[in-house]
């Protein structure tokens, strides 16, 4: 996300609009994952607000719709998909990532249906995909037969690290839709393309998440060393501290890394500059 309103007074500024979020927040760090697709898709005169609000550095990595990927589970949604790219085309040199979210109930059985559905993509488009159903987490036939078309068909699968946010204890409204709405699946570091993404959930106290941040310090600098380049989605459990939190681990990894530089927040022009995502 871009626009959470409570960012305003620490990260953006007081004196930063709503329609100004997006091109302050591309100024700091090079890419955001556009939750906004998974609710509805967007009108084109947003697609075309968001290409003037970026630069041609940074990187929009997309969810496709629940209407695609939830209620259809899929099926029969080849024009669903045409018509959701057509509004997104002017943004395709901007996208880094297609991210295909699926829920629970897609489970080992529906795998057909998931590699005729991205046999309608374009070629080139780098797709990555999150699964949620417990057998693909399980080290048998199904997580191996579905690890192993990833890898043949050069799609990423996205990990999902909540360790931080169950390690926190449920007394606060934010922990507590957290632990409801968030799956509890292990973490399995893999990288079946070039493209890893890893979402991190972090914990309400920002030094906890830091002990849970220790082996992607070596495992992100072995992906790069390896000629990827990993995505790293940073979140809390509302959010609200998502930026400071981006910014600790940041610093924690640019000492395993040279990494591009971070720009000062808005809310903060008059600090130095330091390394950027």
């Amino acid at each position: 996300m871009w626009s959470h309103p409570q960012w305003q007074s620490e990260f953006y500024g007081s004196g930063t609009k709503p329609a100004q979020r997006l091109e302050r927040y591309a100024r700091v760090f090079h890419t955001v994952e556009g939750n906004t697709t998974f609710y509805a898709t967007p009108s084109p005169s947003t697609v075309s607000n968001w290409l003037a609000a970026t630069h041609e550095d940074f990187k929009f990595t997309f969810k496709l719709p629940k209407a695609i990927t939830h209620q259809q589970m899929l099926k029969h949604s080849q024009p669903l998909l045409r018509d959701f790219l057509t509004v997104m085309e002017p943004l395709f040199e901007r996208v880094g990532q297609w991210t295909i979210q699926l829920p629970a109930a897609f489970g080992p059985e529906h795998l057909a249906q998931l590699q005729q559905f991205c046999h309608h993509f374009p070629q080139g488009f780098a797709l990555g995909l999150e699964v949620r159903h417990p057998a693909f987490f399980a080290k048998g036939d199904a997580e191996q037969a579905l690890n192993q078309w990833l890898i043949e068909s050069n799609i990423d699968r996205v990990i999902m690290d909540s360790r931080p946010v169950f390690a926190a204890k449920p007394t606060t409204a934010a922990v507590i839709d957290a632990h409801q709405k968030k799956p509890k699946v292990p973490v399995h570091a893999i990288a079946t393309a070039k493209h890893p993404m890893v979402r991190f959930i972090g914990h309400p106290d920002q030094d906890a998440n830091l002990e849970f941040f220790a082996p992607w310090l070596s495992k992100l600098p072995q992906w790069i060393e390896q000629g990827k380049q990993p995505y790293l989605m940073i979140h809390t459990p509302d959010n609200v501290e998502a930026p400071q939190l981006a910014l600790k681990l940041y610093q924690q990894l640019n000492e395993m890394l040279t990494l591009p530089r971070l720009n000062p927040f808005p809310a903060q022009k008059s600090q130095p500059q330091l390394p950027m995502f």
